[in-house]
């Protein structure tokens, strides 16, 4: 059976779904509503900062007032029928991560590409890793390894999950492999005797023979996200409450629903926030509920999720409860690197489509919690802060030199700008800024490599504005090249080089199809581009999940998956992947890998390996010529 993936989207669609939900709609709310409730009280300092509850009856209390201000006709902010906001972006991450290690029995693994990371020390989870000798993939609730060698399938597990079109990603670590898979959401609107979703699931595999699973944690809610460094995961999962809303109470209108939804949250206890979780290891089950001494709360907060850090040491054989660090947040943006990791939440949620919620604004504002996260213990919270705007996906941070470089648009002022911000005590303060990008446009892609940053705005032509941040109280923009289209992606490509990955579009910003750009960043003063090569009417999944490109800089081989949309007369969509060498001034095409929708691209020595839902192909790294292919049956 093949995984149902959503069909991407185009940016532009995403633009005019955010500008309608920003329009209160017509006919959904009556004349008359329940008084609208007061947001929970800030912590007695009134800091930005993560306060612990005192007890269960404070978590319950605080949360219940928070939920009752927040909550709609339909249930908490999100589960009404039309979405209570669009986040635009949202892609995972990318660079150049050193890989999980290889078993350290027999010769050395030959040279391979790992995961495109966003920071080379906290590696992300992606459907296919590789250590040099094998290949391990995880599709339609399979996990597969391939010898790299003699390429041909060693091993095949049925993953034992209850839904075949959960998305799956991995990590990998010696002889273990981490499986996660996405799970559900939107338990707390069903009505009574509706099937509940099913949650997420972590499971160790050893790959020491046969795989076999060797310890399987079910949680609640989603799966946001998860890092590895060395042999530490952290695994990020959002949860909400289990409460369940008379949907079908007979109300004659929203006020009266929304009374009853309020009613409703007045009978629930602190156990309907607290998330659960069990892990069966060598047939025994253990479970667990989140304390109430674990959970902490920002100043402002809908009480609709919970988001939680489980920390697993793979070198042990059991996962345990992954000792979970939980905050009641409704943000699901992680940054990691090494030595910390971030969440990011905003006010989104506050948007007053239905008479009762709270009467507040909805802040262009983003807040800001920093982790450090040491050896195999969990992760220990040290700072907050917050940042005017929005960001669009975790790109958008950067943490060097002591310092956190965030990028944002506030959408009320129609333009971008990016902050420097330092640790001082439990606070996250500003040192610098730099504002006033891409007036009347957005931010559509970011990267920062240094001492230097790269934002990309867009309406109707690209500026790519070159930022110096090598000085933290004094960041500026130091150059800006103007460009039709935009680049959804920035991929690092050498000294002083950047690819592009987006769309081209005419002088009206209407897209065109697939556009690959190579810039010239040595001057900060004047970046230019060198060389640009289109696929018409294309889209490539690179443009939102950089975890789909890959940049192999021994050969200087780029491999971008693209399907192109052919006119109606002309038959239906071709999908594979562009090979492409890039020099020092220019892009040129090396070769295409017809396989249908290819997902994902690596390198074991001298083989390219293209992952499609259909199986792996294997082809020579000089002339693309096809040597391998294994279905996926």
């Amino acid at each position: 059976m093949v995984a149902w993936r959503p069909t991407p989207m185009s940016r532009r669609s995403l633009l005019c779904i955010t500008l309608a939900v920003a329009i209160p709609l017509a006919g959904c709310t009556s004349g008359r509503g329940p008084e609208p409730l007061p947001p929970p009280a800030p912590p007695a300092s009134g800091a930005m900062r993560l306060v612990a509850f005192d007890s269960c009856e404070r978590l319950a209390a605080d949360l219940k007032q928070a939920a009752k201000a927040s909550v709609g006709p339909y249930g908490f902010p999100g589960s009404a029928p039309v979405p209570e906001a669009v986040s635009v972006g949202g892609a995972r991450t990318m660079a150049d991560s050193a890989g999980a290690a290889a078993d350290s029995g027999g010769a050395a693994a030959p040279a391979h590409s790992s995961t495109n990371n966003h920071e080379q020390d906290a590696d992300e989870p992606d459907i296919v890793k590789t250590d040099g000798r094998r290949i391990v993939t995880v599709q339609h609730g399979t996990l597969r390894v391939i010898d790299a060698a003699t390429r041909r399938l060693t091993g095949k597990l049925n993953l034992g999950l209850p839904l075949a079109g959960d998305q799956l990603d991995l990590l990998l670590s010696g002889n273990v492999a981490l499986v996660l898979a996405s799970g559900g959401m939107g338990r707390y609107i069903a009505d009574k005797g509706a099937p509940a979703p099913v949650g997420p699931q972590v499971l160790s595999v050893d790959l020491s023979g046969p795989p076999r699973i060797i310890s399987r944690y079910k949680g609640e809610g989603t799966l946001v996200d998860a890092r590895l460094t060395g042999s530490t995961a952290r695994v990020v999962l959002r949860t909400a409450p289990r409460i369940t809303f008379p949907l079908s109470s007979g109300a004659a209108d929203d006020a009266d629903r929304v009374a009853a939804n309020r009613k409703t949250i007045d009978g629930a206890s602190a156990d309907a926030w607290l998330p659960t979780w069990e892990v069966t290891t060598d047939g025994t089950t253990s479970k667990g509920t989140v304390d109430c001494g674990r959970v902490s709360r920002p100043t402002d907060y809908s009480a609709a999720s919970m988001v939680s850090i489980l920390t697993f040491d793979l070198t042990r054989p059991a996962l345990g409860s992954g000792d979970p660090v939980t905050v009641v947040a409704d943000g699901d943006t992680v940054y990691a690197t090494g030595e910390s990791l971030y969440l990011a939440a905003d006010q989104r949620w506050r948007l007053d489509w239905f008479k009762g919620r709270a009467a507040a604004p909805v802040r262009q504002e983003t807040d800001l919690y920093r982790f450090t996260t040491a050896g195999n213990q969990p992760p220990t919270y040290a700072a907050a802060g917050h940042v005017p705007g929005f960001l669009i996906n975790q790109y958008a941070l950067s943490e060097w030199n002591g310092h956190l470089r965030v990028a944002t648009t506030d959408e009320t002022k129609g333009q971008s700008a990016v902050r420097v911000l330092r640790q001082d005590g439990d606070k996250l303060v500003q040192t610098g800024e730099v504002d006033g990008l891409g007036k009347g446009e957005r931010i559509y892609s970011v990267r920062f490599i240094g001492p230097r940053g790269y934002v990309v705005t867009f309406r109707q032509t690209d500026p790519l504005y070159s930022v110096d941040l090598s000085d933290p109280s004094h960041p500026r923009v130091t150059g800006e090249l103007k460009i039709t289209g935009y680049s959804a992606h920035l991929q690092p490509a050498g000294e002083n080089r950047l690819i592009g990955v987006g769309q081209e579009a005419d002088g009206n910003g209407r897209v065109q199809g697939t556009q690959i750009s190579l810039f010239d960043v040595t001057d900060p003063a004047h970046p230019a581009r060198l060389a640009q090569h289109q696929i018409p009417a294309g889209q490539s999944e690179a443009e939102y999940d950089p975890h789909a490109l890959l940049w192999w800089p021994a050969t200087n081989l780029l491999v971008v998956p693209v399907t192109a949309w052919p006119t109606f007369d002309r038959g239906l969509p071709t999908g594979g992947a562009v090979a492409l060498r890039v020099t020092a001034t220019g892009i040129e095409q090396i070769g295409m890998i017809d396989q249908g929708t290819v997902r994902r691209s690596l390198v074991v020595g001298d083989v390219l390996w293209t992952l499609s839902d259909d199986g792996i192909r294997a082809s020579r790294l000089s002339t693309m010529e096809r040597v391998a292919w294994l279905p996926n049956v």
